[in-house]
């Protein structure tokens, strides 16, 4: 017989996840700027919110904090803002995207991101790296921040049933338009509150 941990997990329906709001932990997004030296100006289009917002802006940085749907966050700049149909970055003062885009799109948020903007940071999980269709993606991968010990667990928007720990491995993704040659790995450990 095959303990519980180690069987598939059934996904929840299309319907359940809604727009796939999975709050990112703050701790998260503390271990990254440990590691990295993000630029003062940052597009959060996936807000939510606000979760990586408020824990950038607690940093210094100024935050453009954007989503398709109105959370009613002080932390939500724009809401009906479709990130997807963008053409241009929305002020020449953003030097980069970051987000935990939503896990169903990735490879689109990941792909218009750098349509939009030479430098990306993305909370993705590990098996990312995995699969022959990101291969464009992949190419312009200049680091990944794996965390060591997991992150504390993502609940769905919502969620009222019982709390998890996490199964995931995630890590920050760091693109760049003008990357080339293979990725830098790294481990990373994030600390309790």
């Amino acid at each position: 017989m095959t303990p519980k941990s180690m069987t598939r997990r059934q996904r929840h329906p299309e319907a359940d996840r809604g727009l796939d709001l999975y709050e990112s932990p703050p701790e998260a997004v503390r271990a990254l700027l440990k590691v990295e030296t993000l630029p003062h100006g940052l597009w959060e289009p996936s807000c939510g919110r606000g979760a990586i917002v408020r824990v950038l802006r607690e940093a210094g940085h100024d935050v453009l904090a954007t989503d398709l749907h109105d959370y009613k966050s002080p932390d939500q700049d724009f809401s009906s803002f479709d990130f997807m149909q963008q053409r241009q970055l929305p002020y020449q003062a953003i030097e980069a995207i970051i987000q935990n885009p939503p896990f169903g799109r990735a490879n689109d948020f990941v792909r218009r991101s750098l349509e939009l903007c030479p430098l990306v940071y993305m909370l993705l999980r590990v098996q990312f790296l995995e699969g022959i269709r990101r291969k464009d993606i992949l190419d312009r991968l200049a680091r990944v921040h794996i965390f060591s010990n997991r992150l504390p667990m993502m609940h769905r928007d919502g969620w009222d049933g019982p709390k998890a720990t996490s199964t995931q491995c995630f890590a920050w993704f760091v693109f760049s338009r003008y990357h080339r040659g293979p990725a830098q790995l790294h481990r990373m450990v994030w600390e309790p509150e």
